[in-house]
């Protein structure tokens, strides 16, 4: 068997360019990118050959919100209760769907737990990182939240109660913690003050790790941004001044739009609230708006823009990474940027040099895609082949 492959003549899209590299050949030794070069100055030498003609290279995407076992759908949330062995199963499902549409890298920020109290994604982990042909998984184990919000959560009480809790996450061996700063009775106040928030920050960072938010209200973001946690989830009503506050401080943001667009086909949207199909679309319509105008802020001051599906703990199923993508550029980014928030960003964001990144020395973790992904983020669920570490896994 070689251990050197030759993707010939293809086209390049690595998120970094706004323009697409024509005439490409990416050459694979040991499952590592030796070069990336024009083909005419390419020699396959013993290398086989793989035509890549007509298609292009592009990094392998980066889910950087997701919920590996959940099976997502309008009713994500009554399945929570589902036996651990079942829920298990959905995460292999899952990770197959994953790894179809291109996506090595699956950040998973919140699963629920078993009957030991221990997020189900640890087991999850463990099981994934022995496969040959599953994504690659980082977990925040089982979400934080306020008493009274929803179930599957670690339920605190106050700013002490939330750093212990994000300390015993770590300590049962998640790789960061996902805290919920969005009030249990949808109010428009976060449940928790910015020095409770930075406690837990602080807490979290000295040991070398890091704390994401989730926050769809403006006050929550706020509250993250003011205490420095490393990522606001969804943000989808972000200002001006909450958007400079995140530059400031380093935060990032983890845009999920694809699932207000999931909704359009629910007259109910989430358990927690309930109205008319005519009311709902109208709902619909202003949260869809706000959450352009929150990517339009972030991008104006410049904070640094990961992407993900909310796949599981939402109506997107598994592998719809590329809706993502699309919805972006209409909230009014580049198509390299949309790009890259699904690939070198998420790997940013995770601490990940080499995930969603080709570079000589990288593993080999890419796919060919039939299209013009700068032109066309459609072309991006036109997946052709999938590389992991060298090897074609789909």
């Amino acid at each position: 068997m070689k251990t050197r492959l030759l993707i010939r003549d293809a086209c390049l899209a690595d998120g970094h360019s706004p323009t697409l590299q024509v005439g490409m050949s990416l050459l694979i030794d040991h499952g590592r990118i030796e070069w990336l070069r024009p083909t005419e100055e390419s020699d396959p030498g013993d290398a086989d050959v793989l035509d890549g003609g007509g298609a292009t290279i592009v990094p392998a995407f980066v889910d950087a919100h997701s919920h590996l076992t959940m099976p997502g759908g309008s009713h994500w949330i009554e399945h929570g209760s589902d036996p651990p062995e079942l829920l298990r199963e959905v995460a292999r499902h899952n990770a197959a769907r994953l790894v179809q549409a291109g996506v090595l890298w699956a950040r998973d920020v919140g699963s629920p737990a078993g009957a030991d109290g221990r997020a189900l994604s640890l087991s999850v982990r463990q099981e994934m990182s022995d496969q040959r042909g599953a994504p690659y998984i980082r977990i925040a184990g089982t979400w934080i939240a306020k008493e009274g919000y929803l179930p599957m959560t670690v339920a605190v009480r106050d700013g002490a109660g939330l750093t212990a809790a994000a300390l015993a996450q770590l300590d049962a061996g998640t790789d960061f913690v996902k805290i919920m700063l969005d009030p249990p009775d949808r109010s428009d106040q976060c449940p928790f003050t910015v020095d409770e928030v930075r406690g837990a920050c602080e807490a979290v960072h000295a040991r070398g790790r890091k704390i994401t938010a989730h926050a769809t209200i403006l006050d929550g973001a706020r509250v993250g941004a003011e205490a420095g946690v490393d990522s606001i989830e969804h943000g989808m009503e972000l200002d001006d001044a909450i958007a400079d506050t995140m530059r400031r401080n380093n935060v990032a943001l983890v845009s999920t739009l694809s699932v207000l667009a999931s909704w359009a086909t629910f007259e109910r949207t989430t358990r927690i609230e309930r109205f008319t199909a005519d009311d709902g679309k109208r709902r619909l319509a202003a949260r869809r708006e706000g959450a352009f105008a929150a990517i339009k802020a972030a991008r104006r001051a410049g904070v640094r823009i990961a992407a993900g599906s909310d796949f599981g703990g939402g109506s997107v199923r598994a592998g719809h990474l590329a809706w993502e993508v699309e919805q972006l550029v209409d909230a009014g980014l580049e198509p390299h940027e949309a790009l890259a928030a699904v690939t070198w960003r998420g790997g940013e964001l995770m601490g990940i040099e080499h995930a969603g990144r080709l570079q000589p020395g990288d593993p080999a973790d890419l796919l060919l895609v039939h299209g013009d992904p700068l032109v066309d983020p459609g072309s991006l669920w036109r997946v052709w082949a999938v590389f992991k570490a060298g090897e074609r896994v789909a």
